[in-house]
């Protein structure tokens, strides 16, 4: 399977745009599917992951995350919430794309920029997911990123429909008689 890069990225954030913008003038404040979060913090998550993942990846640290945080104005639309996760979203793709593949940074151990551009492209699609089940919008991530994800952040996923094993994976529906999961991790950090 290919390495996650920048392009998905890219491609993962331009899906979440595409799918929620049409919905901006719903009620954000309601629960984003079985998150506590509304959707209007769930999106605001997003921004903040993104951007916590381009800081790991442009300094480099080695032992923990970096002593900052995103804060998105509560008065901000749905449609400006998106606009910060596409300026986030870009903001890691371009750490991506000035970060050779032997770069590390820490996320709960050494983690190589595919692993933090599979993290992100994570966090995009999963969080999309839950938005659009608060706000009755019917979607499933697509395919194609389901599958760099799964093959690089989930090694022992089972086989099936490359979402809905990612949405089972990650405790967000039943997957071929396995019961719902109710606690999961992602494996980022890489042995070298």
């Amino acid at each position: 399977m290919r390495r996650v890069d920048k392009q998905d990225v890219d491609r993962a954030v331009a899906e979440m745009v595409r799918v929620l913008e049409p919905y901006d003038a719903q009620d954000w404040a309601v629960p984003a599917g079985s998150l506590e979060w509304s959707c209007w913090a769930t999106a605001a998550h997003v921004a903040h992951d993104l951007l916590a993942y381009a800081g790991q990846v442009a300094a480099r640290p080695s032992d923990a995350y970096l002593p900052f945080d995103l804060v998105v104005h509560p008065g901000g639309s749905p449609r400006e919430v998106l606009q910060v996760v596409t300026a986030c979203g870009g903001l890691l793709s371009s750490a991506l794309a000035t970060a050779g593949p032997e770069t590390r940074a820490w996320h709960w151990g050494a983690c190589d920029p595919a692993g933090f551009a599979a993290m992100g492209v994570a966090e995009v699609l999963l969080h999309t997911f839950d938005i659009t089940q608060g706000l009755g919008v019917s979607w499933l991530p697509p395919a194609p990123l389901c599958e760099v994800v799964l093959s690089r952040l989930f090694p022992d996923a089972p086989p099936g429909d490359p979402a809905q094993v990612l949405l089972w994976c990650t405790g967000r529906g039943e997957l071929d008689g396995r019961a719902r999961r109710t606690s999961w991790v992602w494996e980022a950090a890489v042995s070298n």
